[in-house]
């Protein structure tokens, strides 16, 4: 693998608008993010993906864009921003956007003039279609529920597309001027001083030729079918992508990741290989596990340690010869890892910490989520009405529709709502955690008093110090070429509930294992030497290690 100067970073994913307030307003901002870089130097975080801070009426939280080449007021200022890259530069942490391209808000200059001319200049940036027998042109349903398409205004027969919220229509990449208005946004923020972005819903960009009339079998009672299933027609993204990169990324040099989902396979080298569209994806592999039965989160699974083992062997067999994953447990669409992976009566400092053992060590870029760090956990809201997170409405109505009691619905939505990832970052046991002196736009998590920074910081032993200390291993130049670029090999013991696997570079031979459970096992390690631990104490005799419940380790083994 030809080495670049990303493959041994670590990356810190910020939700600006729940991460700090510096004016009161409730709703975290820029500056509040510059005030904890030395927080995040601490952790020993190399590079920060900041969720997209654009203007935007925030319909799905400024993932619907009303101006690529601004920040939104609530965030902040240009110069605001500016500040932010410069001191982050002098820390030596790079900044990476979110770029949202696939689709752009409502509110959006371009999609005002589509809307008053649909059939002109603008309306070729959006895919508007004529309807059929005065419905839809087609059945898909977005993701956020409900028919992807909506009429446009003062028309009574033409419909634009959205496969997210109705406030986010779709841009048609087949047009060229629209290409080319994406490429100068990009560049605007790099000639900003970024150094990559994070590349939201890609795969969505190339839709099948016609869209009039390509309907698929309804996977619902409501007729329709989940938007996604176009993709199974949409050919030729590569040209798209391609372009992108050389007008934008490889000049710049720039680490990109994807976020990749339901590409084929065999095109897997396309986006990451060593001359791939982007420098890296996510590994989705366990969020697919979760919802092998289907898309709803009723029917969404718990994280057995059989079932992230199998997907962590299948992500790192297919990637070994390919290039490096973005390995990542958290994000801001995703309920809490403590809450995915852990029973109620698990959920202890030592599991959180054996966790990060178990994702951290493996072949790729590791992501860590705000908080994460801390071992925030999910919140409760009995009143699903309040929600912040638009598609946490839609799945309460899938979830009554199909007979669940009011008690159940509310349970499944507030288990995966994405506003779980997305309560404010607690910085202390002071009134709203420290994030603001007004009133937060998300209630607090009520365990703040408990699960702080200002806490965790001071406590030697806490789970925030743990990450340090493995991310610190990490970047040991005595271990760093074998964690970075050292083969993967999965270890498989006696006890199913082990997770464990090497990383191998040369003579250097790193042994990982983590007990996912709650009651001691042992298996043999050989003669080992402890690079890390969770517990202080490790017992290894005769080459027979005993593991205590949710005991995680990192041991140096003869090669």
């Amino acid at each position: 693998m030809k080495q670049q100067w990303w493959h041994d970073k670590i990356v810190y994913q910020i939700y600006p608008k729940s991460f700090a307030d510096t004016t009161g307003s409730g709703i975290g901002d820029l500056n509040g993010i510059t005030e904890h870089l030395d927080y995040l130097q601490e952790l020993g975080i190399d590079l920060i993906w900041l969720s997209p801070c654009y203007p935007s009426p925030m319909a799905d939280q400024g993932y619907d864009i009303s101006d690529y080449r601004n920040i939104h007021p609530d965030f902040g200022t240009l110069e605001d921003f500016d500040r932010l890259v410069a001191e982050a530069k002098k820390r030596g942490i790079g900044i990476l956007m979110d770029l949202v391209a696939n689709h752009c808000s409502d509110e959006h200059p371009w999609f005002q003039a589509a809307m008053k001319d649909p059939k002109g200049y603008y309306g070729k940036y959006f895919y508007i279609e004529e309807g059929i027998d005065g419905k839809e042109p087609n059945n898909w349903r977005s993701y956020f529920g409900g028919s992807a398409w909506e009429r446009v205004p003062n028309t009574d027969n033409l419909y634009y597309l959205h496969m997210f919220h109705k406030k986010q229509p779709d841009l048609n990449w087949e047009n060229p001027l629209l290409r080319q208005e994406v490429y100068d946004f990009v560049n605007f923020w790099f000639d900003r001083g970024v150094v990559g972005f994070r590349i939201d819903a890609i795969t969505d960009i190339k839709k099948p030729p016609t869209l009039r009339g390509r309907n698929y079998p309804p996977d619902r009672e409501d007729g329709m079918v989940f938007c996604k299933t176009m993709l199974q027609d949409a050919h030729g993204i590569g040209d798209f992508l391609t372009e992108l990169k050389e007008k934008c990324f490889a000049p710049h040099q720039a680490f990109t990741v994807g976020e990749v989902c339901g590409q084929r396979e065999e095109e897997t080298a396309d986006y990451v290989g060593e001359d791939g569209y982007f420098s890296s994806m996510f590994d989705f592999e366990v969020v697919s596990e979760e919802s092998k039965d289907g898309g709803e989160w009723m029917k969404k699974r718990f994280i057995t340690p059989q079932m992230y083992r199998a997907a962590m062997e299948r992500t790192q067999k297919r990637m070994e010869p390919i290039g490096l994953i973005g390995t990542v447990l958290e994000n801001h669409d995703l309920p809490r890892i403590a809450n995915r992976m852990l029973r109620d009566e698990d959920r202890t400092d030592m599991a959180k910490k054996m966790l990060a053992v178990l994702y951290l060590y493996q072949k790729g870029i590791p992501f860590i989520y705000q908080g994460q760090e801390l071992g925030m956990e999910n919140t409760f809201n009995p009143n699903v009405a309040s929600m912040q997170d638009v598609s946490s409405h839609d799945e309460y109505r899938v979830c009554k529709e199909a007979g669940l009691s009011e008690e159940e619905a509310v349970r499944i939505v507030n288990r995966y709502s994405r506003d779980n990832a997305r309560t404010p970052f607690q910085w202390d046991a002071t009134a709203n955690a420290g994030f603001t002196t007004g009133t937060p736009w998300l209630p607090v998590n009520e365990n703040y008093t408990r699960i702080n920074a200002a806490a965790e910081v001071a406590d030697a032993d806490s789970v925030y110090h743990f990450y340090r200390r493995a991310i610190a291993l990490r970047k040991n130049p005595e271990y760093a070429d074998a964690l970075v670029y050292g083969v993967f090999d999965s270890v498989h013991f006696a006890d199913d509930n082990i997770i464990a696997y090497t990383r191998t570079k040369g003579s250097t031979k790193l042994l990982v294992i983590c007990n996912f459970q709650n009651k001691k096992t042992s298996c043999h390690v050989g003669k080992a030497s402890v690079l890390l631990d969770n517990y202080a104490d490790t017992c290894i005799e005769a080459g027979e290690m005993t593991l205590r419940a949710f005991e995680a380790v990192v041991l140096s083994v003869e090669s």
